[in-house]
């Protein structure tokens, strides 16, 4: 048995990772860190590598080269791949569940599987399931059906779990709800690595992010700075109070449309400092007061931009 690394060491370690199908390289020179306890974010439109990425890191696919290591072991080494097993939970975009067994009975099956899973009846409450615990799965909506495969992604008390497009599906409050239970798991202590096209999602949960275009990672880091967006230009915008001209202004407006102003400025403390001690001073109320920075999807569509389509004989995104 191979030796484990130290709880200090990164959940992932993926350097200089290489996958090709025939003729299409997947996965070029894939390079990234997750840390323990932490979510990450591995972005990228379809065909961009992700899949593949995911595939690998999950044991399920076997790599051309580079260095990948799960909690400390190699997921495509077979003497280690049922230890692997029994500490990772897997949530895919669609799962295969008998479709006339009951909520309860899927769970208690795959609970089955791992050697001290979390109670039945807690994971039915965490992802919201309470009054459908004793229905067929055939009897659920899609949005319900993807809360089960979260249930059977967290039912082991996965130490690492990876989560592809899990809110697919799902109404706003359950969206929520879900992104609570992230952060709950993330709070225990679980890693996360979600795979999402929603950048809200991403925003609101992951601590970093890698984004692939290409197979290639073409930016990383938290999101908040990704694309250098922390530094770039803002967006500020308000209501003209009743009786105040565009050039009493203490600041000329980038653009107007009546009395809905912008003014777009990289120097935002300064430019906010102006207007809003101008408006004090003169006992102005400026409503609709709103700064806005350039979006994580304004970043991402940058980034991406070229990737709108999957390649041509690809099979894996």
């Amino acid at each position: 048995m191979t030796n484990r690394k130290s709880l200090t060491m990164p959940a992932i370690r993926v350097a200089n990772l290489q996958k090709s199908f025939k003729n299409l390289e997947a996965v070029h020179d894939v390079s990234f860190d997750v840390e323990r306890g932490e979510v990450f974010a591995l972005l990228g439109p379809n065909g961009a590598g992700k899949t593949t990425c995911i595939e690998i890191l999950e044991g399920f696919l076997r790599r051309d080269s580079g260095e990948v290591q799960v909690l400390g072991v190699d997921p495509g080494s077979r003497q280690d791949q049922q230890w692997l097993r029994m500490r990772i939970g897997v949530v895919l975009q669609e799962l295969a569940v008998e479709s006339f067994f009951t909520v309860r009975q899927v769970l208690a099956r795959n609970a089955g599987f791992y050697p001290a899973p979390r109670p039945i009846d807690e994971v039915i409450e965490l992802v919201g399931l309470g009054e459908k615990a004793d229905a067929r799965v055939k009897r659920l909506s899609g949005g319900q059906q993807r809360r089960l495969d979260i249930g059977l992604g967290i039912i082991g008390r996965p130490e690492l779990l990876f989560l592809d497009e899990p809110t697919t599906g799902l109404d706003p409050g359950a969206r929520r709800t879900t992104w609570e239970l992230i952060r709950t798991l993330a709070g225990e202590g679980t890693t996360v690595l979600l795979s999402s096209h929603y950048m809200d999602e991403v925003e609101a949960l992951a601590k970093s992010v890698a984004v692939l275009r290409r197979g290639s990672v073409v930016a990383s880091g938290p999101p908040a700075s990704l694309g250098g967006r922390d530094r770039g230009q803002v967006t500020i915008r308000f209501t003209l109070p009743a009786g105040v001209a565009h050039s009493d202004l203490p600041v000329a407006p980038t653009r107007s449309n009546g009395t809905s102003i912008e003014i777009i400025t990289t120097d935002e403390i300064t430019v906010l400092n102006q207007i809003t001690g101008w408006a004090l001073q003169r006992k102005e109320a400026l409503m609709g007061l709103d700064v806005t920075r350039t979006t994580l999807e304004d970043v991402y569509i940058a980034l991406t931009h070229e990737e709108s389509h999957e390649p041509e004989g690809a099979t894996h995104d």
